[in-house]
């Protein structure tokens, strides 16, 4: 999301008006969304507790926003992330009336992703000690303060789905559906899980340096770790469909939305440009290209 607004915001010829459209437009997204899922939702005083998801979600990364700018580093802006997932689902499930098993459950496998994520996203940027894609924005306030804006949006609409569960005035018992859901979830966090640690792997021998990986899960696919991310969103829609009803199925966009940032934003389109810069030349990345899908996987031929 970071380097899809970095990428928005340098093709403009007027960096600091596209930061301030882009601004507006994550709050207006956000409160587009926090109406729609307020429907059915249970309620804290006068607000209900998905709108009240989406304000803490705002909160935190614009809180967080400030001492970031002043020592100007983007050091702890995933960490940022992640514990913003952990936040925001948890004060869901302490605010919420009636939580049954399926909104436990939700949450429970929200709270692995987050923690699993984040503690890979920081071991990774404690071993490169940068991200390449803040240089040039980190110092500029409007446009670094719309990455973090932006980094509230993805998270309220990652977790629009689980947060439509657990705030649910409406509860279902647990079925097919969560059963269903639970184990897609389960195939695509798995997914993750093993293709992020066989490129750790990869990139930890020192005679792979420069060299692009083809085993494993990456043999399958070039981007084995963004399927799993997908499918396992999946799975907590598939969970939600139940209790789903009026305008609350807006929240679909939450795997929609993580689809189209991955594979048309600022994922794998980002990856493939470094790639084609980097190994363009080479034979072997061609045919790696040719014959690898990008996202989903299929046996090497």
């Amino acid at each position: 999301m970071a380097a899809a607004a970095y990428g928005a915001a340098m093709a403009d010829k007027n960096p600091q008006r596209t930061s301030a459209i882009g601004i507006v437009a994550a709050l207006a997204i956000g409160v587009a969304v926090a109406f729609a899922g307020s429907q059915g939702s249970t309620q804290v005083g006068a607000i209900s507790v998905f709108a009240l998801a989406g304000v803490i979600a705002y909160a935190i990364n614009i809180v967080a926003f400030v001492p970031a700018i002043l020592r100007q580093t983007e050091r702890f802006f995933d960490a940022t992330g992640s514990a913003t997932y952990l936040t925001v689902i948890i004060a869901a499930l302490l605010l919420s009336d009636d939580v049954d098993a399926r909104a436990l459950i939700v949450g429970g496998l929200v709270v692995v992703w987050a923690v699993r994520l984040g503690t890979f996203l920081f071991a990774r940027i404690r071993r490169d000690g940068r991200d390449g894609r803040f240089d040039a924005i980190k110092t500029d306030a409007p446009r670094f303060l719309m990455t973090w804006v932006l980094q509230g949006l993805w998270v309220f609409l990652t977790l629009a789905c689980a947060l439509a569960v657990i705030t649910s005035e409406r509860r279902e018992s647990f079925d097919g559906f969560a059963a269903v859901g639970i184990i897609v979830w389960l195939i695509g966090f798995s997914i993750e899980v093993m293709a992020d640690r066989q490129k750790s792997i990869f990139r930890a021998d020192p005679t792979n340096r420069d060299r692009f990986i083809t085993t494993g899960l990456w043999a399958w696919s070039r981007h084995p770790n963004y399927f799993g991310e997908i499918t396992l969103w999946v799975g907590i829609l598939i969970t939600a469909l139940p209790i789903l009803d009026g305008w609350r199925w807006v929240v679909l966009v939450s795997p929609l939305f993580v689809y189209l940032l991955l594979t048309r934003i600022s994922g794998i389109p980002m990856l493939e440009r470094r790639a084609q810069k980097k190994w363009g030349d080479d034979d072997e990345f061609q045919r790696y290209v040719a014959t690898t899908p990008a996202l989903m996987l299929r046996p090497p031929r």
